[in-house]
Parts: C-alpha cells; sequence; structure tokens
C-alpha cells in the first residue's frame, strides 16, 4: 500500500529544504505517493520559480495562490485553500519545513484534520516572542507527531516543552545537504562584473520587518554599509520587500536595478536583484564575511567558512555560535563596525562541521518515514 505525503513549501527557504527531501523520498516509489503543494507566500519569479528550476524541484502538484497581505491573513487564506487541498486528496502525511506562515498554516490544517503532521527544522529557539517566526516554530512543533530536528540543543528544548522523546529524531541538517549538492553547480553571477574576479568582496542580505520596515533603522543600517564598503565593496542581493522600503526613504536607484548591479548612493555598496540560489552560495563561497539577519545563511556560512556577522540581537541557531562562525552584532553600528573590522584583520576560517550535518540529513528522514508511516496512517 503507497501511502501518500503532502509536501508543503511556501518561501524561498522552503525550497532549498524541501529540494534534497523530495529526492530522497522518490527513492522508494513503491511505498510513497508524493504530492508537492506550493502555497504561494512568495511569488515573486525569482523568488519561487527559478529556484525551483535551480533546485531541481519537480512543478508543484497544486499551487494555492495565497499572496501577501498581513501574518494573518495570508496564514488564513493557506490554512483554508490546504484544508480543501486534505480534503480532496487525503494525504496521510503533512510534511512541513522550516518556520514560515505556509508551514504553520499547513500544520495547523493537517492536524485539525486529524492528519499526522512531519517537521523538519523543529526545536529551534531564539526566546524572542516578538518574531513572527519563534510563534511560528513553537506552535508548529506543538502539534506534529514527528519532530526531525538539526542539532542536540533543539531536542532538549523539545523535551523541555513536553514533547515525547519517541516523537523527536536528531537527522542533521537538510539545508546542508542542499548546499552540499548544488556547490559544484553553482554560477558566478554578473554583479562580479563589477569587481575583479580575484578582488575581496562581502555580501549583505536584510528582510526581516523589524530591520526594514522602520525607516530609522534602515537609514541606520544603510549608512553603516555605506561606511563599511570604504573598506570592502558589498554586493547587497535586495529582498523585494527591502528594495521598496528602500525607495520609500530615498533611494530611487533602486528602480534602476539590475542584474550587474547599482551603487547605493555614493559608496561600493552594490545593489543587485534576489539572486538565484546558485549564484548566491558562488557568492557566499568566496565571500571575505557575510552581513544577513537570515536564518539559514548563518548555517551555511558556518559550514563555508564565511564569517558571518548577524544582525539580530538573538538567533535560533546557538550552535554557529558555538561554533566560533557567527557573532551577532545587532544593529548598533559600533559593535557593527568592531566586528567587521577584526573579520577584516583575521581573514576566513576553516570551513566547520556540526554533528550529522553531512549531506545525508534527507536520506535518513526518507527512511524514518517509509518505516513510521505502515505503522501510524489510516
Amino acid at each position: 500500500m503507497k501511502h501518500k505525503i503532502a509536501c508543503v513549501v511556501g518561501a524561498r527557504p522552503n525550497f532549498m529544504k524541501m529540494a534534497p527531501l523530495i529526492e530522497a523520498l522518490q527513492a522508494y516509489p513503491e511505498q510513497l505517493d508524493l504530492g508537492l503543494v506550493h502555497t504561494g507566500q512568495h511569488y515573486d519569479q525569482r523568488l519561487s520559480g527559478l529556484l525551483f528550476e535551480q533546485l531541481e524541484l519537480p512543478d508543484p502538484d497544486v499551487y494555492l495562490d495565497s499572496g501577501s497581505g498581513s501574518l494573518a491573513e495570508q496564514t488564513g487564506r493557506v490554512m483554508v485553500a490546504f484544508e480543501d487541498y486534505c480534503q480532496d486528496e487525503k494525504p496521510d502525511l503533512v510534511l512541513v519545513v522550516g518556520d514560515v506562515n505556509s508551514t504553520l498554516a499547513c500544520a495547523l490544517s493537517g492536524s485539525k484534520a486529524g492528519i499526522p503532521v512531519a517537521h523538519v527544522e523543529s526545536g529551534l529557539r531564539s526566546r524572542d516572542r516578538t518574531m513572527p517566526e519563534e510563534i511560528n516554530r513553537a506552535v508548529t512543533d506543538s502539534v506534529s507527531d514527528l519532530l526531525f530536528t538539526t542539532c542536540r540543543e533543539a531536542d532538549d528544548n523539545l523535551i523541555a516543552e513536553g514533547i515525547s522523546r519517541e516523537k523527536i529524531h536528531f537527522v542533521g541538517n537538510v539545508m546542508i545537504d542542499s548546499l552540499k549538492k548544488f556547490l559544484p553547480k553553482s554560477r558566478r553571477p554578473p554583479i562580479l562584473d563589477r569587481l575583479g574576479d580575484s578582488d575581496p568582496f562581502g555580501i549583505i542580505t536584510l528582510h526581516r520587518p523589524a530591520n526594514v520596515d522602520h525607516p530609522d533603522i534602515l537609514r541606520s543600517f544603510v549608512n553603516t554599509f555605506q561606511e563599511l564598503s570604504e573598506n570592502l565593496p558589498l554586493i547587497f542581493p535586495t529582498h523585494p520587500r527591502t528594495a521598496k522600503q528602500l525607495r520609500e526613504i530615498g533611494y530611487e536607484e533602486i528602480v534602476d536595478l539590475n542584474e550587474r548591479g547599482v551603487t547605493l548612493g555614493n559608496s561600493e555598496v552594490w545593489l543587485a536583484p534576489p539572486l538565484g540560489y546558485l549564484e548566491f552560495i558562488y557568492l557566499l563561497n568566496r565571500a571575505t564575511l557575510v552581513l544577513s539577519d537570515s536564518g539559514g545563511i548563518q548555517e551555511e556560512a558556518t559550514v563555508l567558512g564565511t564569517p558571518c556577522l548577524t544582525l539580530r540581537e538573538n538567533t535560533e541557531r546557538p550552535i554557529t555560535l558555538e561554533m566560533g562562525a557567527n557573532v551577532l552584532v545587532g544593529r548598533d553600528p559600533q559593535v557593527i563596525r568592531e566586528n567587521f573590522m577584526r573579520v577584516l584583520g583575521n581573514g576566513r576560517r576553516d570551513p566547520i562541521i556540526p554533528e550529522k550535518w553531512d549531506g545525508g540529513s534527507s536520506e535518513e528522514i526518507a527512511r524514518i518515514l517509509v518505516e513510521w508511516l505502515p505503522k501510524h496512517s489510516k
């Protein structure tokens, strides 16, 4: 008997995590029937269509077209649409990854429909309840039947929250599965035409509402980045949300953004449109450092040996701090500058591979699911 798994994606980080899972699950065609559900949370071509192509993901079986809106609006639309999908398709398992709104919405709809839920990347906690992702993580874990973790600390977090040990499986990091598979296929992006091939550079990524939705905070970041670029050119692939906010505070050059980049004011900060996954990991692997408020980049940078300065006061990935590859610098320009100059003085570091971040996490998850489903599905 085949068991149907609804594999849910919605936003850019989901795609990198689901791609190796789909490949691993496809190794069991006699046991599993896969349905790939795209909620439409990220609907920009560069944040969705291009990534499907580069990550060798199959076309979605269902596109829910949730679109934009407030957190509640988007989550609600996904819940309603996914409930209809579950009623029509009757999956035996809902497989969600990460911590975006789509993750929460589909986990809730699946659980309320009596369908087991498996959550990949469970147990990560920042202890900051002002972050929407923290709520998404905790609630998704609370309704999940299988919880796959990236590190031992995540196991401890779940156990402290009352999750049964039997539900928890420490499997490693599927994001690193994708990194290891696709790094040899990475591509040089056109933005590097602005620099010499051997010239050093840094990367900026900035997208979290707390950092980009407040004009004073965003201006402070821009001023700091421009100052830092006097010491090292900085490439800034610009998330649509960030581009919109930069335009609103007066940076009209965003209107003419193209693949070869434009400078942010009179500086060596080079703005570019969102990059494909293959182009971004090419840059990250070569960069002197990365300044970012992303979660996944902290992990990728650790494995690649690229120093990471995280523009947040906390992180749900403390293992990257413990390994010494990541430093929380927050929003204080002085702290950012001091750590930036320290990294320039020390240079890149040797890659660090945490336990089970070896490229085999997806295969382990697939084996567990194939064994678990016959015992627990209706």
